[in-house]
């Protein structure tokens, strides 16, 4: 069944996947995408209106007066071309400071520290834009800059230790069932002979979600029933849109940062029926990914989702929006990685074939549209050995075909 609602997530994406592809048609990259040719040209017409990018602009007129006096056709003819060089100038320096703008926007809507985000916003995009031109747009010191710069190695290694203790706090806290907080955390980490401080400890707990408890938006029910586990590791179906499976996972960037990627899975034809890509981890993160599954079956009450015991997943707000669509929840054992086992090879799948050996996507903008253009041919194009070597939408589209033939 084709999305009814295409979400603004993914007409952003499906836009900005056109205009970055070389060579791209409506007609490829509709097929891709799974949506029809007519409606891809349309977002990305609309798009470039909003930013005043149209193929039929009109140029500034000339100022009065500004016609030379000279009676000499050719010295009439070079003044014009000098000043229809000036404007088409002028016009691309405007363009060029709209755009930095309008990405800076989105880059910096997750709240990050401003100043450092400024920064890596300028690092990001120096290889498109001046460092110069970048600054002066976003009002930085290019010297402050410069010095941001040559601290990267050291902040790259605070970043690698960081990434390794939190892994062994994750451990810790899986291990306690995800009821240790920082203090027992680290009392757990000295006696094994980690020397490390509870501050460290609060802070990573906080960069890498550990703890969802204290994320306003991602707080677990306390007075909720125990989820059971309604899969027993069977991640088969019989039908579309009776049985989902969702995680999240890790995206790396240059630099040591993340984006961080939340999928809805339907178990008969392992079609991404929802998603969402975002640089935090909260709530919103899982809730919009399975809005979307929504959008695209048309209706999901009556079935199972799946799931791990991620906070996100335990919060309030997620509870309350599978109650809305009348979705049934499920969780495998706390720190039971085989009870959300298809989910897992499915991002490792994702992260295989678009890493293709590296370590990381670069920058944000190029994982984004690297990991959407990718989920997109998964379902459309992309065969499945599961489906018998059929992509998840063909595979429904033959389930269909037969069901209509047996009716008849």
């Amino acid at each position: 069944m084709a999305m009814k609602d295409y979400s603004d997530e993914f007409k952003a994406d499906a836009v900005a996947l056109y205009e970055s592809t070389p060579g791209a048609t409506y007609k490829s990259i509709a097929a891709d995408l799974g949506v029809n040719r007519a409606t891809l040209r349309e977002w990305v017409l609309r798009d470039r209106e909003r930013r005043g990018v149209t193929a039929a602009a009109a140029r500034p007129a000339a100022r009065p007066g500004a016609a030379v006096a000279s009676a000499d056709p050719d010295e009439r003819v070079r003044q014009l071309e000098a000043r229809v060089a000036e404007l088409e100038a002028s016009e691309r320096k405007l363009a060029t400071e709209r755009d930095i703008l309008r990405k800076a926007a989105k880059y910096f809507a997750g709240g990050d520290e401003l100043v450092r985000s400024r920064f890596q916003f300028v690092d990001d995009h120096r290889n498109t834009y001046e460092v110069k031109r970048l600054c002066k747009v976003l009002d930085v010191n290019r010297s402050s800059y410069y010095k941001w710069l040559a601290g990267a190695e050291a902040r790259a290694t605070r970043q690698r230790e960081d990434r390794i203790l939190a892994e062994e706090i994750r451990e810790v806290h899986g291990e306690s069932g995800g009821a240790y907080g920082s203090p027992r955390v680290t009392a757990e980490l000295r006696e094994k002979g980690r020397r490390v401080n509870e501050k460290r400890v609060a802070r990573i707990m906080r960069t890498f979600s550990i703890t969802g408890i204290r994320l306003r938006t991602t707080v677990p029910d306390p007075t909720a029933p125990q989820v059971p586990d309604l899969f027993g590791r069977d991640f088969t179906a019989t039908e579309p849109g009776r049985k989902y499976m969702g995680d999240i996972t890790y995206l790396p960037l240059a630099g040591g940062e993340f984006l961080y990627l939340a999928t809805v899975l339907d178990c008969f034809s392992r079609k991404v029926v929802g998603w969402s890509i975002a640089d935090h981890m909260r709530t919103d993160l899982v809730t919009d990914a399975l809005r979307m599954a929504a959008s695209t079956r048309g209706r999901m009450d009556g079935a199972v989702f799946h799931s791990d015991h991620g906070a996100q997943y335990g919060s309030r707000a997620y509870t309350a929006l599978c109650d809305e669509l009348g979705v049934a929840q499920s969780m495998g054992a706390v720190g039971t990685s085989a009870d959300n086992a298809a989910c897992e090879s499915f991002h490792a799948s994702l992260k295989r074939e678009t890493l293709q050996g590296a370590h990381d996507y670069g920058d944000a903008g190029t994982c984004r549209r690297t990991v959407f253009a990718w989920l997109t041919r998964y379902n459309t194009r992309r065969r499945h050995s599961t489906n018998g070597h059929l992509s998840p939408n063909a595979y429904e589209r033959r389930h269909h075909t037969a069901k209509l033939t047996l009716a008849a």
